[in-house]
């Protein structure tokens, strides 16, 4: 239950409107609460203010916050145009979800609701001696508060749309993702050693890619029925009516006799893939923005090589080894979940990019460099995958390249890969 609950709390922060609009109610009880410090025993010894004082001061805020708003909309939008452009359309969900320009936004917002409502409130007689003290604090504070967040978002807005944030977001999803998996490489349940499409298959009645299974929802299922489940289709699989979201390990279960709808709510479908818990799904942006980059209108070869950077960050935290504290234990030991496939992994992070960018002798070398990297992080399945990913990588760069002592040096860089 908790997971889908983080589940959904975080695809509330990918919208827009969320935080601008719990700011504009809080802003409103704000400039209402005021009021009660009239009825304060120490309001006859608070100092008196002129309302005419606090007039000015929340016109000006509020000819101003309007044109700030609309100014940071405006920024965004061109910021997130420029990201999907130069980057990859993938990366928007973490861009529109980045909180330094939802904070502004929603201060902005606040703000101009805050002096609006304040306002109207002055000017029917809505504050006494110890109200108007308050509201006038509190006024300077929003004041103050606007001008430092305006400060530090004309500095981040002017970064945000740059392709080094966006790789820099993406990197930081899809370690996150990598990391969770590192703990829970069956999502909780047991690891699924045998073939997957064994037993009674259940299907989806909605096509869309997996975004969430709700784990503790299978195994009560499971439970239920007195049996085990496989889950066919992990997070960032795509789901449709010919292809099973899971298994049910009693083959003689009929279908009509057992309740299903619970076991398919269990999965979340929807029509885009997402970065919580389908760490494919980053490698694949990031492989994306360095395919774009060397894209003959782009060529920015640079690009490609600093993600062979973030790969290599990546994919030393996903194999560190276990804490003893870090318990990895299975809490579901009636669902079984396939464990990630370096080779996968590693086709996802590189082909494209091996593709795209075989002739480049500066990129081929690094790519053979970070492979021997990955390879040497002490997964076994990685750097089988890693070897075979260098070979093909050289294959390529021998068909592509035509200058004999480019495809020397990427040979020599390949060297560690030979076949034994």
């Amino acid at each position: 239950m908790w997971d889908r609950i983080v589940f959904r709390v975080n695809r509330l922060r990918e919208r827009l409107w969320v935080r601008p609009l719990t700011f504009c109610l809080l802003s409103v009880v704000a400039a209402l609460l005021a009021r009660f410090a009239n009825g304060l025993e120490i309001a006859d010894q608070l100092p008196a203010i002129n309302p005419d004082s606090i007039k000015i001061l929340l016109s000006i805020t509020a000819s101003s916050m309007l044109v700030i708003a609309t100014l940071a909309v405006a920024s965004m939008v061109s910021a997130y145009a420029s990201a999907a452009s130069t980057a990859t359309p993938r990366a928007f969900s973490l861009l529109i979800s980045d909180d330094v320009s939802k904070n502004a936004l929603s201060i902005f917002m606040g703000a101009f609701i805050y002096t609006f409502v304040s306002l109207v409130a002055l000017e029917n007689g809505f504050y006494q001696r110890g109200g108007n003290f308050v509201l006038f604090i509190l006024t300077i504070a929003v004041l103050a508060w606007v001008i430092l967040t305006f400060v530090r978002w004309v500095d981040w807005i002017a970064r945000l749309g740059r392709i080094g944030t966006t790789v820099d977001k993406v990197e930081e999803a899809t370690m996150s993702a990598l990391c969770n998996r590192r703990l829970l490489p069956s999502l909780g349940g047991a690891a699924a050693t045998n073939d997957v499409t064994q037993g009674t298959p259940v299907f989806a009645t909605k096509i869309g890619y997996v975004q969430h299974v709700n784990m503790s929802a299978l195994q009560a299922c499971a439970e239920a029925q007195e049996t085990r489940v496989t889950v066919s289709a992990i997070p960032g699989a795509f789901a449709s009516p010919g292809r099973p979201l899971l298994h049910l390990e009693e083959s003689d279960i009929n279908e009509s006799e057992v309740d299903l709808g619970p076991m398919r709510d269990a999965f979340e479908l929807g029509k885009k893939r997402v970065y919580d818990s389908d760490p494919r799904f980053g490698l694949i942006a990031l492989s994306e923005i360095a395919s774009r980059a060397l894209s003959p209108a782009v060529n920015d070869p640079g690009t490609a090589i600093e993600i062979m950077g973030s790969f290599v960050r990546l994919f030393s935290e996903f194999t560190q080894p276990l804490e003893e504290d870090e318990n990895t234990e299975a809490k579901y030991d009636r669902v079984f979940v396939p464990l990630l496939s370096g080779r996968e992994l590693l086709d996802d992070s590189f082909r494209p990019i091996v593709r795209d960018g075989a002739g480049i002798v500066e990129l081929q070398v690094r790519v053979q460099k970070t492979l021997q990297s990955i390879a040497s992080m002490g997964d076994k399945n990685l750097a089988n995958a890693a070897k075979q990913m260098s070979r093909s990588a050289l294959r390529r760069s021998e068909l592509d390249m035509s200058f004999k002592h480019d495809i020397e040096a990427v040979a020599s860089a390949a060297r560690w890969s030979a076949d034994d």
